[in-house]
């Protein structure tokens, strides 16, 4: 059952208790816990004081009841039999830590506690390390210390002018502080998982078939591979450097092109995809959006496995052992995005391809201006041949001319 102790310092311990536990116990666990001597303690239940050797069931001590821990001087506290070698000292060390070990170790509920609540110390305890516990206790002693000179401070705080306007800030650093660390505590309690490091979804897939690790982001607008990969992959030969651009995100890479088709090859299926190109070397192939919605894939995280085709067939997502050595770089995997890469949730801006350019040389003016007007161009034409089946015999000439201009006009620019 679980009882709550309050202290004389308004300070409150929650403990799970055994209900048939002696109340002996409970005050060598609140000893280390409130750096209050055994002997000095005093547990109070509706005002009575519960002597050491009754049981807290016996004594009418339920789920969720409120117990008082008082401090009294050791001469007018009650004989109990309690030995007094097994306080602790000002600096929060035990007088005699060999008889402490000896004491809690006797008392399997009391390790249980420690193993819960105070994993190091009860393997200190455990193993007989005396150093090992003094060290502990002197340490956790400093630590509420601590927390008792940050609590005066915030009261302080509390007392200080209201119309200070110093104060006020740090009166609202303090609650904000406060909840934080409240929520945090309500975090490792109620969702502890969330301090876990998630592994980033990868398959096995083949490219041209050379084998690889493709990472799997349903944020990244187009499948992404890089200059080097592609180039592992025999696939540089195609890559179309018309479609050059810049791929932002919370920073910037340079798109070097894009391969309009290659086989890729999930699990036992071929499928085409095309791929955007990336001088990023750190960044080997992403299967994005693009090609996770034209071949119907979807996230089965409950399965653990992608799902291509609608379903029809499956890959499995790979553990954390399976893949590569720079792969399992804490750095990485924990920021979501380089400085220097693409966010994948951001889209990818490509240029259009560029116009191909006679070999001569650049394109001079004149030749623009007449590339520009071709739409004017069409259009007389199709006018032209409109007239021409009007009136064959008056336009017949006008179209032959036409027709011999613009013949010519193709073979100069062939």
């Amino acid at each position: 059952m679980k009882v709550t102790v309050l202290t004389a310092d308004e300070r409150i311990v929650s403990l799970d208790v055994e209900p048939d536990e002696l109340v002996e116990n409970l005050k060598a666990i609140l000893e280390v816990e409130t750096q209050v001597p055994l002997a000095q303690q005093q547990i109070l239940f509706n005002g009575k004081e519960i002597p050491n050797s009754s049981r807290l069931n016996a004594s009418g001590v339920g789920d969720n009841d409120l117990l008082m821990l008082v401090s009294a001087r050791a001469a007018s506290s009650p004989a109990t039999g309690a030995p007094t070698d097994l306080g602790l000292k000002p600096d929060g060390t035990a007088i005699n830590p060999i008889a402490l070990i000896r004491h809690i170790q006797g008392d399997p509920n009391i390790m249980r506690q420690l193993q819960e609540n105070n994993r190091e110390l009860a393997q200190a305890i455990s193993n007989n390390n005396v150093d090992v516990l003094q060290n502990i206790l002197r340490q956790q002693h400093q630590q509420k210390m601590l927390m008792q000179e940050q609590r005066q401070r915030e009261i302080d705080l509390m007392n200080a002018d209201p119309f200070d306007v110093e104060a006020q800030k740090r009166i609202e650093e303090a609650i904000q502080q406060k909840n934080v660390d409240e929520n945090w505590e309500a975090a490792l309690e109620y969702n502890p998982e969330a301090f876990a490091r998630v592994i980033m979804l990868y398959v096995d897939m083949e490219v041209n078939g050379f084998p690889l690790k493709a990472f799997v982001d349903s944020g990244a607008q187009s499948t992404i591979i890089s200059k080097t990969c592609a180039e592992r992959c025999g696939l540089l030969r195609l890559m179309d450097k018309r479609y050059r651009g810049i791929a932002k995100g919370v920073g910037q890479s340079e798109i070097v092109g894009r391969i309009h088709v290659a086989p890729l090859k999930i699990g036992q299926n071929f499928y085409p995809c095309s791929f955007t190109v990336l001088d990023q070397p750190d960044l080997e192939f992403i299967f994005g959006l693009d090609m996770l919605r034209k071949h119907q894939c979807s996230i089965d995280l409950k399965d653990n496995v992608l799902r291509v085709g609608g379903g029809e067939h499956s890959v499995p997502f790979l553990q954390e052992n399976q893949l590569p050595l720079h792969l399992h770089d804490d750095k990485r995997l924990e920021e979501p995005a380089s400085s220097s890469g693409p966010s994948s949730s951001t889209p990818v801006n490509v240029h259009p391809p560029a116009p191909i350019h006679a070999p001569g040389g650049p394109v001079s003016a004149q030749e623009s201006n007449k590339r520009a007007r071709s739409p004017q161009v069409l259009y007389i034409f199709l006018i032209l041949q409109y007239y021409y089946w009007l009136s064959r015999e008056v336009v017949y000439e006008l179209y032959l001319s036409y027709c011999f201009l613009e013949l010519i006009d193709f073979l100069i620019h062939f």
